[in-house]
């Protein structure tokens, strides 16, 4: 019998960090022992988990100085650059919520339906890709396998628990009148939708569609991929919402891309538009699957396809990825 890991969560009093909880309980996750870790402002707050109280410590250059074998971070990127390089140098493998390490050449960004064989060459951090592009990889990755890809555009309708507890109240006070207090967005959110996810770039897109970008090629692991975006922030709390128009390399029938996505894992096909059946953020929240359905062919471009995909952007596009590439940490550990 494997040994069970030492655990630390950091960020645990944060939204993606609240979730790691909860996931980590519904998946039986096993552990020995489980450290919660904060900003100086969150520490001593105490957390019950699994019928146990857990006090929040702080964060700081000696947290890791214990014996931990993996540590969940959702703390943000400035937080991840400064300690996740500490828990690594302590033997400590880092999967981390933030974008900090998403891009760099020695770190592996992974999801674990799409190319969990990275998870191996880890030097001690492993980077969780952007919640919006998590949902889109499980979505591509059988179509590019079968057919082969030449072109994705991406049109995004994203929730605003994204954009944590100051999105979520944004739309709470829009929604009740209340929109002249805006703690996340340049306007209102309620009644509204943002082409704004992110700052602007000099090349006219937001840093979050440059994350779809980058990210869709660094996964895949084909930079000739040409990919566009549009992302759009929402009046919806909960799930992520895409519309997705790929241009495939080979010909493809509907019915056998029907087929691939009944098959594909964490995938749930929901496409029945006679009975008013696709995919919805409704629907999506709280789950930890990846919804796709109104498949059907674009007729402008040979070999063009458009589909639509959702899925709950804390869960599978944050917490339940990165506990999903713990999972497969835990099948390489001695016993």
């Amino acid at each position: 019998m494997k040994r069970k890991p030492n655990i630390a969560v950091v960020g645990a009093t944060g939204v993606v960090g609240s979730t790691f909880l909860k996931v980590l309980e519904e998946r039986d996750f096993p552990y020995e022992n489980l450290y919660l870790m904060a900003s100086a402002r969150s520490a001593g707050k105490t957390i019950n988990f699994r019928c146990k109280d857990y006090v929040v410590e702080e964060l700081n250059e000696h947290s890791f100085d214990k014996p931990i074998d993996i540590a969940l971070f959702s703390a943000g990127g400035s937080t991840s650059a400064k300690y996740a390089p500490i828990a690594a140098e302590h033997g400590v493998i880092v999967v981390d919520n933030s974008s900090q390490w998403r891009m760099d050449e020695n770190v592996p960004l992974v999801v674990p339906e799409v190319n969990p064989d990275d998870i191996a060459w880890n030097n001690g951090i492993i980077a969780n890709p952007n919640c919006s592009t998590i949902q889109a990889m499980v979505a591509l990755k059988p179509l590019q396998d079968k057919y082969g890809i030449k072109r994705v555009v991406y049109s995004t309708y994203q929730a605003v628990s994204g954009s944590g507890m100051k999105g979520i109240n944004d739309l709470k006070n829009g929604l009740a009148g209340n929109n002249e207090e805006l703690q996340a967005y340049a306007h209102p959110i309620a009644g509204n939708c943002l082409p704004h996810i992110d700052v602007f770039m000099d090349n006219g897109y937001t840093k979050e569609e440059m994350k779809m970008i980058n990210e869709t090629h660094k996964i895949l692991g084909d930079d000739d991929i040409k990919v566009t975006a549009t992302t759009v922030r929402v009046p919806v709390f909960d799930s992520h919402s895409e519309s997705i128009n790929i241009e495939l390399e080979k010909p493809f029938e509907i019915e056998d891309v029907m087929e691939l996505f009944r098959n594909a894992p964490g995938v749930v096909l929901q496409d029945d538009v006679e009975n008013n059946v696709y995919p919805l953020a409704l629907d999506a929240a709280g789950t930890d699957e990846v919804y796709i359905g109104r498949i059907r062919r674009d007729f402008s471009v040979e070999n063009g396809l458009n589909i639509w995909v959702v899925a709950d952007n804390i869960r599978k596009g944050a917490a339940t990825n990165a506990i999903q590439i713990a999972e497969k940490l835990l099948e390489t550990m001695p016993d």
